[in-house]
Formats: structure tokens, C-alpha cells, sequence
């Protein structure tokens, strides 16, 4: 096989994998079930997998006493940040909850340089004044009382908290496995969240356990675990930013199983949005490329 056709297998493969990862937003609006409900299902069932997979890798699952922490920590950021946006989908729509939580890369690029201390560049306040427009375009009025606004209010809250995670997590990615990481975060969310199975209405679970399997199963570890894996192929950088793409095809397959097609709004808003998330991911690609450096920009384990 010549460079070209594994460089061709290599971005199909990882747009494969984004295509499952994308899959949450159809799936969060599709599934009936109280959304604590559904994140636990997700989790419990999400962490048996990767469990299997691990041990199938002979993967060492050790965690050192000092982090420990952290990674309960991230485990209840990751879960907040799913189960906010979970509700984002359930008020408003796929585009306005995928959309709204992919500005996250912008908003942790203006966390970063206040809790890790890093250089900030002038260059984010545009950005940041993108995202800022974009969001204007994603609703049609600001009205609290409206879904939508409450929709992307929590859609950017469910930003800030995977933003914290990914800060938080940031300096261990080197140190332990990937999906060793997630494992332990599914497990502590699915702790959290197991109450919420017996004191909300969780009487149409059978009915929808078939939904909640492709959620769990291919969107979270199947669809996690090969966009990880892709990062043996591209740098963390590179593959942020061709993850850029998830609301688009979010939004498709919203369009073609839900028959949900965003507004002219939505469509302005998410280019202004997604144009800021490229735009700083490129700036963070001439970054490392500059320093012959690839950093794990904790890329993976969305939504």
C-alpha cells in the first residue's frame, strides 16, 4: 500500500470515528428517558467495554495515590458536562446543543492562562468575540423563558466544564492510558449518577435499551476509542482539528433520523463558531509544529 492510501485509510478511519462520536446529539434527543438516567446507563454500560477492551490490551489499570484526585475530579466534571449538555438536546434541537458546546476550545483558551499560568494571545480575543456572535445568531431572542436560550445557556456551561476537565487532566495524559482515563471517569459517573436510576421515572429503559447500547457501546467507547487511537497517526492537534467536523455531521444525521434541519440562524451562528475553533486550533498546530512538540490536547472523550 503506497504512502498515499495509508494516509487516505488513516483520515477515513479517524472520520469514522468522528461520525460515531457525533452520533451522541441525534441519540441524547431520540432517547425518552430522564437525561441522569440516561448518562448513568451510558456510563455503567460505556465502562464495561472499555473494562474488556483494557484487559484484552493487557493494559495496566494502576493509578498513582498522589492523582487520584484529579481523576475524580475530571470524572465529575465530565459528568456535569455530559448531563448539561444532554439537557441542552432535550430543550432546543442537534444543532443548537452541538454547536453552542464546541466552543470549547476558544473558552479554554481563555481558562488556560489563568490556571496554568500559559502566555495569553491577543489573537483569542478575537476569537473569543466570534464565539460571542456566533452565539447571538444560535437563538432568536434572549429570553430566559425561552428553551432555546436555556438550551444554550447550558450548552456553554456543558462547555466550561469539559474545558475544566481537559485543563485539569491535561498535565496526566503523558502518564497513564487514555482509555484507562476514561475508564475510571465513566466508573465515577456512573456511581454518582446510579441513584438517579431508582428515583426518576426509569420504567421505559427496555424499550429504549437499544438506543442507550449504540450510545454506550459505539458512540463512547467504540467512537473514543478509535479517535484515541488515531492519535498514534496524527499529532493531538491535527486530530482537534479535524474533529471540527462533528457538528456538522451531528447536525446530518439529526437531518436524516430525527428530520431535524437547522435554521438559517443556526447555520450563521455555527460557521462564526466553528471558524473561531479552526482558526485556534490552526494557531495551536503552527504552535507545536514550531516546537517539534505534539501535545495531548485531550481531543477525545466528547460528548
Amino acid at each position: 500500500m503506497s504512502h498515499k492510501e495509508v494516509r487516505i485509510r488513516n483520515i477515513l478511519e479517524i472520520n469514522f470515528a468522528i461520525i460515531l462520536i457525533s452520533s451522541s446529539g441525534a441519540l441524547g434527543r431520540y432517547i425518552d428517558l430522564p437525561v441522569p438516567v440516561i448518562i448513568a446507563l451510558r456510563a455503567l454500560i460505556g465502562s464495561i467495554f472499555i473494562f474488556l477492551f483494557c484487559k484484552w490490551k493487557k493494559i495496566d489499570f494502576k493509578i498513582q495515590n498522589q492523582d487520584k484526585g484529579m481523576i475524580i475530579l475530571s470524572g465529575v466534571l465530565m459528568g456535569l458536562h455530559w448531563v448539561t449538555y444532554f439537557f441542552a438536546l432535550k430543550l432546543s434541537n442537534v444543532a443548537v446543543g452541538m454547536i453552542s458546546i464546541f466552543a470549547y476550545p476558544v473558552i479554554t483558551s481563555f481558562l488556560e492562562p489563568i490556571f496554568l499560568k500559559t502566555k495569553f494571545h491577543k489573537s483569542q480575543i478575537l476569537l473569543g468575540l466570534l464565539v460571542l456572535l456566533g452565539i447571538y445568531f444560535l437563538v432568536p431572542n434572549f429570553d430566559f423563558k425561552d428553551n432555546y436560550t436555556k438550551a444554550l445557556g447550558l450548552g456553554i456551561i456543558s462547555a466550561i466544564l469539559y474545558s475544566l476537565r481537559n485543563i485539569i487532566s491535561k498535565s496526566k495524559v503523558n502518564e497513564y492510558n487514555g482509555s484507562v482515563l476514561m475508564l475510571y471517569q465513566l466508573i465515577i459517573i456512573a456511581i454518582l449518577l446510579f441513584p438517579s436510576y431508582f428515583l426518576m421515572d426509569s420504567s421505559g429503559v427496555i424499550l429504549q435499551l437499544p438506543a442507550i447500547l449504540v450510545l454506550a457501546l459505539l458512540t463512547t467507547a467504540l467512537g473514543h476509542t478509535l479517535f484515541l487511537y488515531s492519535f498514534k497517526k496524527f499529532s493531538a492537534t491535527s486530530a482537534s482539528i479535524i474533529s471540527s467536523s462533528q457538528p456538522i455531521y451531528g447536525i446530518l444525521i439529526g437531518m436524516i433520523f430525527l428530520n431535524e434541519y437547522p435554521e438559517i440562524r443556526s447555520i450563521i451562528g455555527g460557521i462564526l463558531i466553528l471558524t473561531s475553533v479552526f482558526m485556534e486550533s490552526m494557531r495551536n498546530y503552527k504552535i507545536s509544529y514550531g516546537k517539534k512538540k505534539l501535545y495531548p490536547e485531550n481531543g477525545y472523550f466528547k460528548n
